[in-house]
């Protein structure tokens, strides 16, 4: 059960001692005094040896077998009130449950809920005293309790790095919001059964890419300076066929978590899940649930940070939401490392929270460049530094006008977005109508795939836009909308890497929509494909 956990905000963990921190550089933004890094065994010094580097992060969010076991058994005695709650509200029914039930000739199913909840009330009240047992237990344990948890599986082949000289490399990341919540939670999404859903959707984004059928890729179109854009945009049912790092949000539920990184596993070495703090943390809100945030990485992850937003409000606040930033080692050069950033995060939900997400944005940028600091070694090569997740608005809505000029665009780059309200005449939205995703013409990847391909199928079942209160904006009628894209790629260019003999290009190569969460999900997933070649 991952319901409930706690951590230390802003916790480093490493296999060396950071250097000295590196010039700012982060269109003028100041980081806070860098917190102390939680440190591992010190590592050998000639580590990382060029084609097999040691795994140097601890598994265990805790530094003993002790604590760890004290915590399985706080969770124990927090589950019977757990499972209580969360049958309560499994009570309310999907579009699909409803249909099905309307069909069933008796008894009513008003008549069954009423009789179930009336027996899970009574199961949640006397399951109480043993909770908050469970609870004086689990709350100091959050003070040892670093805010993520780690899975390392042994490749099946030794670790290959990208040499330089050498070719070219390209590096495939996709983000998605997948809605593993506990089942109750899930019921406000249209969605249940989060277990059943891991397993499907663990399967399907472990899948080759032939599984889904031919990639569509949109046409050329003319680009923002008068000349014609690559192509590449398109929609597709299909995972890059060789996917090196994959983001995930809302992976709240512990066991659906446990289905995907058994299945993960299979492809990706490293796995980062568990993130987030629980408890009372430095004045935030009671957090229940951790992050959601889950990342999944074939290369070696070298260090991570993990900041808790200390604004968010009403159900959001129950969450631990932050911002995840890992250090993953690309491959070696004349002895120094080339490596990547990647941060995961995921913003305030409720449509009225403009400012909450501005500010949340403006803490991530923060604590991003904190961290790219604290890990920079003299001589690195930054092959990426890419940021994504469920930002929560969009470049459409009028109603999102403080996100879309927010310096996080002055930073990093939107491969999607022409300028603030104009996306790329191939970009999508990514959010669908929630009590739509079970009909047919978008219940598998295919029949999703086809459907928006049309622009009719685009405003059936894409969410449109929004005004600053959440409600459909009335003057989008009258435009050629095309959904709301609030999931998020971003890649930043590389500032100059000095006197060295090498440095970094990265050039966008194709940016996909796509639909293999159908029928499981209410977003869309986003793959973005990096070509990565000496200057």
């Amino acid at each position: 059960m991952a319901l409930l956990s706690a951590g230390h905000t802003g916790d480093v963990e490493k296999g060396e001692p950071p250097p000295g921190p590196a010039s700012a550089d982060a269109a003028g933004l100041i980081p806070p005094a860098a917190s102390a890094p939680h440190k591992s065994a010190p590592a050998p010094s000639s580590w990382p040896p060029p084609h097999q580097p040691a795994m140097v992060l601890r598994e265990s969010p805790f530094p003993n077998r002790v604590l760890g076991g004290l915590y399985g058994l706080a969770q124990g005695l927090l589950y019977p009130s757990f499972w209580a709650a969360n049958c309560l509200l499994d009570l309310k029914e999907t579009t699909v449950e409803r249909e099905q039930h309307r069909l069933q000739r008796c008894p009513p199913y008003a008549l069954q809920a009423t009789a179930k909840g009336l027996a899970l009330v009574l199961l949640f009240v006397f399951s109480l005293p043993v909770a908050l047992l469970g609870l004086v237990l689990w709350l100091p344990l959050q003070a040892a309790r670093r805010p993520f948890a780690y899975q390392h599986t042994m490749p099946a082949e030794p670790w290959q790095g990208w040499e330089l000289p050498g070719r070219d490399r390209a590096f495939s990341f996709v983000t998605a919001n997948i809605c593993l919540l506990p089942d109750g939670l899930a019921k406000f999404s249209n969605l249940g059964q989060t277990r059943q859903r891991a397993a499907i959707l663990a399967k399907r984004l472990t899948s080759p890419a032939s599984s889904y059928g031919a990639m569509h890729h949109n046409p050329q179109v003319p680009g923002a300076h008068g000349h014609r854009d690559k192509p590449e945009g398109r929609i597709t049912a299909s995972l890059p066929p060789e996917l090196d790092f994959l983001c995930l949000q809302e992976v709240f539920d512990g066991q659906a978590a446990a289905v995907l990184r058994r299945q993960l596993g299979v492809r990706f070495e490293h796995i980062l899940y568990d993130v987030g703090v629980y408890g009372f943390y430095r004045g935030c809100n009671f957090k229940v649930l951790n992050s959601g945030l889950f990342l999944a990485s074939r290369y070696p992850v070298l260090d991570v940070q993990y900041h808790c937003y200390p604004n968010s409000t009403v159900e959001d606040a129950l969450a631990a939401k932050g911002m995840l930033s890992v250090q993953v080692l690309l491959g070696m050069t004349q002895g120094k490392r080339i490596v990547g950033y990647i941060s995961c995060t995921h913003l305030f939900a409720p449509a009225d929270g403009a400012q909450i997400r501005s500010e949340q944005l403006t803490l991530g940028l923060r604590w991003i460049q904190q961290f790219q600091e604290m890990q920079a070694q003299p001589g690195d090569l930054v092959a990426f530094d890419v940021l994504c997740g469920d930002l929560n608005f969009d470049n459409c809505s009028i109603g999102d006008k403080v996100e879309q000029t927010h310096a996080l665009f002055h930073w990093y780059q939107d491969p999607c977005r022409l300028e603030p309200q104009k996306d790329k005449a191939w970009a999508v939205g990514t959010l669908l109508r929630y009590l739509k995703i079970h009909d047919e013409a978008v219940s598998n990847p295919e029949n999703l795939e086809s459907t928006l391909e049309h622009r009719e199928g685009q405003h059936e079942y894409l969410e449109p836009p929004i005004l600053s209160d959440g409600r459909p904006d009335p003057a989008a009628e009258k435009t050629d909308w095309r959904g709301r894209r609030i999931d998020y790629i971003l890649h930043r260019a590389q500032p100059d890497p000095g006197p060295g003999p090498l440095s970094l290009h990265s050039e966008v190569e194709t940016v996909s929509f796509i639909t293999c969460l159908a029928d499981c999900s209410d977003h869309m997933a986003l793959g973005l494909r990096l070509s990565v070649s000496p200057a």
